[in-house]
């Protein structure tokens, strides 16, 4: 491999020929945030944020609600991309100085209504443990059980997993549950000591203020109609993006004994292609494979890891209209080796 110059451009290595152990040191250059990038990023999605709802605001006090009610699928966008530099600031990522990531990251999460330090450690479990079958059931993940585990379920637990599973629950009454309230109390840290409570209750007493301070300077009918559908669509799209990042045609999963952190990031994480404006709304986080390899990446150097190893590429990857076909993925199939359906584990069984 020649060494990498200040461009971080390198020679290409096919994909099947470089083992999985080595990515993290041909990645590790990448990890570099640059203060300037990382500021201006916050630059470009605060700012129309805040203009989109002003405008909105302005809209629905001339009575042009539906009006207003549009605005908020593009500041969802904006939204969402606020997350992920309070998602890289998790991982260390965006500043070099750790205080800037912190304070950053709490800012961000006050807008998200996503409790920073809380999300930082559930998180952190999951990238430990993504694509193990044997240390499932973390916080901040998706439940995935395989088909001889949901075969040997009583009915009504069975029937349970099924709802849960049923797109109209996981990306209806799902997002609006995790956000407005799992995390309004620190779920599965309750005796990790006063860190989870304060980062928990700190981020919904802010949330809280702002809101109310929203609603006392515009009414009611404006924050609902502008502020909480914007953060209701963010919170679907997130969610969204989480599940088809590890439930997808092709994903793999491993038992304790074949598990390795570098082989599950490449074969448990989705390349969701997007196409452009959705990369940039979603900063490049649908390279997620890549992201699972170094997550030290920022999310601005992560298209950069590509056009420099076409390599990565085509693995994993899943399209724009193929990953609305993962909905239907539920159940982990052993013998199979592979994810599939509730109609295919009964036509199998």
């Amino acid at each position: 491999m020649t060494a990498v110059s200040s461009n971080i451009s390198e020679t290409p290595m096919p994909a099947e020929k470089t083992p999985a152990g080595a990515w993290s040191k041909i990645l590790a250059p990448y990890r570099e945030p640059r203060t300037g990038r990382s500021i201006f990023e916050i630059a470009v999605t605060v700012a129309p944020l805040l203009a989109l709802w002003a405008v909105a605001w302005e809209l629905h006090a001339r009575g042009l609600w539906w009006a207003a009610l549009l605005l908020t699928l593009p500041a969802a966008g904006f939204l969402v991309r606020l997350f992920m530099i309070q998602h890289d600031c998790g991982h260390g990522s965006f500043f070099r100085n750790k205080q800037a990531n912190e304070w950053v990251g709490r800012i961000a999460g006050v807008f998200t209504i996503t409790p920073y330090h809380y999300w930082r450690q559930s998180h952190a479990a999951h990238h430990a443990t993504h694509g193990n079958l044997d240390r499932r059931g973390n916080l901040g993940v998706i439940e995935t059980l395989t088909v001889e585990e949901y075969r040997a379920l009583p009915p009504l637990r069975r029937f349970g997993y099924w709802l849960y599973r049923h797109p109209a629950v996981m990306f209806g009454v799902g997002p609006i549950y995790v956000f407005l309230i799992s995390q309004r109390l620190p779920m599965g840290m309750m005796r990790q000591g006063w860190r989870p409570w304060a980062s928990v209750m700190g981020n919904s007493a802010a949330a809280l203020a702002g809101i109310g301070g929203l609603i006392w300077i515009f009414g009611l009918a404006p924050v609902l109609i502008v502020n909480v559908v914007t953060m209701l669509l963010a919170a679907t799209m997130g969610v969204w993006l989480f599940y088809v990042q590890h439930q997808f045609e092709g994903a793999v999963w491993m038992r304790n004994g074949e598990w390795k952190r570098d082989d599950a990031a490449l074969a448990g994480s989705s390349h969701l292609d997007l196409p452009q404006p959705f990369r940039w709304f979603t900063g490049n986080i649908g390279i997620h494979h890549v992201h699972h390899l170094s997550s030290r990446i920022p999310f601005y150097r992560l298209s950069t890891v590509l056009k420099d190893h076409p390599e990565l590429n085509a693995m994993s990857r899943v399209g724009f209209w193929a990953s609305f076909r993962c909905a239907r993925l539920a159940l982990w199939d052993e013998a199979a080796g592979r994810l599939v359906s509730f109609r295919e584990a009964r036509r199998a069984a």
